[in-house]
């Protein structure tokens, strides 16, 4: 499994001379984009969705203080080889967790009050800093009852698959230098309400980043359906487009 068009993609995004020539003739496959997919690993892929079903259940209320099991043993996990990431690039990461307490309701599929906590790495662009984008997965899961916080719920698919392509992605681009800023954020509380991502989205509104584009890893690399087809031709990718009328302040 190689997720290759996260990567493609965010090359080209990073890279404003990749597109200025939009509407003349495609230029030839430019070669740090070969060099970039060539690298992408899917023997590392493949470890860290093992490990990630490995630590049992990744349920957002699930125990955060065994170093075994549990999404707070995920997390640690998660910052530790973004953190190794980071020293392998001369410090070229800022690696942190991105907390905050969501209240709980019986209304909702969070009870009680829980601690949300994304996994944050940011590589600071060269030329734009304030132009960012977004490489995302979340790393939570359930089982079939979002509210059973102890059975096992190893989420290989859903979604070790995108943090291991996010954590993947990493990897890869951050040997490089980027005009724009680029953040890969494993996610939390996904299963519960996209807590996480609304989460982050309130820290990039605070901080005032101006996002150019979010590439969101969901249940990736499954070439397998629920019917036994087996399809490797072809991947699906949901885009939302964007409204005609949207705004200067919209569109920030």
């Amino acid at each position: 499994m190689r997720p290759l068009l996260p990567t493609i993609l965010v090359v080209v995004a990073a890279h404003p001379a990749l597109v200025a020539g939009q509407g003349a003739p495609p230029p030839a496959t430019d070669p740090r984009i070969s060099a970039l997919v060539a690298d992408v690993s899917a023997e590392r892929i493949e470890h860290t969705i093992r490990t990630l079903a490995g630590f049992g259940t990744r349920h957002t209320l699930s125990d955060t203080l065994s170093p075994t099991r549990g999404i707070g043993a995920a997390r640690r996990w998660l910052k530790s080889e973004f953190d190794a990431v980071g020293q392998a690039c001369g410090g070229c990461l800022e690696v942190f967790f991105d907390e905050g307490i969501v209240e709980g309701s019986e209304q909702s599929r969070i009870p009680e009050d829980v601690n949300i906590v994304n996994v944050v790495a940011v590589q600071r662009g060269t030329t734009y800093p304030d132009r960012y984008i977004l490489i995302t997965g979340h790393y939570d899961s359930r089982v079939s009852d979002s509210m059973d916080t102890v059975s096992d719920a190893p989420g290989a698919n859903d979604d070790a698959s995108g943090t291991a392509a996010t954590l993947e992605a990493a990897r890869v681009l951050s040997q490089y230098r980027f005009a724009k800023t680029l953040v890969y954020a494993p996610l939390a509380g996904e299963e519960q309400g996209l807590y996480g991502g609304r989460q982050l989205a309130q820290r990039a509104q605070r901080e005032g980043w101006v996002i150019e584009a979010v590439l969101n890893n969901d249940i990736i690399g499954n070439i397998a359906g629920q019917d036994g087809v087996i399809d490797n031709t072809q991947f699906r990718v949901f885009s939302e487009p964007t409204p005609q009328t949207e705004t200067e302040q919209e569109r920030q």
